[in-house]
């Protein structure tokens, strides 16, 4: 019988109603004994324990839970065949995205599931997607992902996109590593397992800001943020990454500051090419960083790592760096097709 980690974090998963008409969490134990009573057949196809690493709203995730649940996987990623990391879905795109990096090497699934709707409730999704996960944490795959409806997502491509339909994420700028129908269908985008050794590069600086620009922000509000004591700063431009010439300025003084300015799209599909338009160009000759088709939870969380690693002088190299498919430079967007 093939063994299963649980880690457990919380989340809508095992959330209940509250007196006052809103969801909260239950106690630790009542939560936990509800996750693991979703499909009580489970148990007699997968040895599954369970590490428990908080019952939270993930909208109260930190860099701090993401090093422990790196840290847990890699202090028991010998005794187990796969993980499965019980998440809320407000924040489980950052966490996927952030694990993507400190889990060097990964050889073995790692795979994030929740639920739109709490287990209690008689339509919840949490025992199709509870299932699904662990049935893709014992399989012939290898990465940190996501297992949410009947899609099988790169951790580090995925992103929420509703805030209540029951497929809630998508695969930015790439396609599915697989879908659940009947069976368990993979692309041949997918990794198999391995028997490398991981690696465990824990560790995050959180002190970056996240600017979506907007007509007529004064230079002045981005230049008291630089001044605030971050030490990196993305940008969200327009279209292919167009920054306005009034920004210049604040592009110029973050390079002399030594920080490094990185900038995204707001759209959620495509790529920043910001050497198409004027604005864009000289954003770059300015310093700026293009993240290319990053997705913004990756672009953040990327950032936050490598400050945490890398100097300055590499934060550009490390950015552009293609750890586990999260960026691809070239702005070619594969067609996968799900083999049957």
């Amino acid at each position: 019988m093939k063994k299963v980690l649980i880690l457990f974090c919380g989340g809508t998963i095992v959330m209940h109603e509250a007196e006052h008409g809103s969801l909260d969490m239950l106690k630790k134990q009542e939560a936990i004994d509800l996750l693991m009573s979703l499909e009580p057949k489970l148990h007699t196809t997968t040895r599954m324990d369970v590490e428990y690493i908080d019952n939270i709203d993930s909208s109260n995730m930190a860099p701090e839970h993401w090093d422990r649940i790196a840290s847990i996987v890699a202090k028991n990623y010998k005794n187990y065949d796969g993980f499965v990391i019980t998440h809320g879905t407000n924040s489980m795109a950052y966490t996927a995205s952030a694990l993507s990096w400190s889990l060097r090497n990964l050889g073995k699934p790692v795979v994030f599931t929740g639920a739109q709707i709490p287990g209690y409730k008689v339509e919840s999704d949490a025992r199709r997607n509870f299932v699904n996960a662990v049935r893709i944490a014992k399989a012939n795959i290898a990465g940190v992902l996501i297992v949410f409806d009947e899609e099988l997502i790169l951790g580090a491509r995925s992103s929420k996109v509703s805030e209540s339909k029951l497929d809630a994420f998508e695969t930015i700028n790439w396609d599915l590593l697989g879908e659940i129908r009947f069976d368990v269908r993979l692309s041949s985008e997918s990794k198999p397992r391995h028997h490398r050794p991981l690696k465990l590069m824990t560790g995050y600086d959180s002190r970056i800001a996240v600017i979506t620009i907007v007509p007529g922000v004064p230079v002045r509000v981005l230049q008291a943020i630089l001044k605030s004591g971050i030490r990196g700063l993305v940008l969200r431009g327009y279209g292919p990454g167009d920054i306005a010439y009034r920004y210049l300025k604040v592009i110029k003084e973050a390079r002399t500051m030594k920080i490094p300015v990185v900038v995204t799209t707001q759209c959620i599909e495509g790529a920043t090419l910001m050497h198409v338009n004027d604005v864009g160009r000289e954003a770059l000759e300015a310093g700026v960083i293009q993240s290319h088709d990053m997705t913004i939870e990756s672009v953040s969380t990327k950032l936050m790592w490598a400050l945490k690693h890398y100097p300055y002088s590499q934060i550009k190299k490390i950015m552009h760096t293609n750890f586990v498919g999260e960026i691809n430079i070239e702005g070619k967007y594969k067609s996968v097709r799900i083999s049957a």
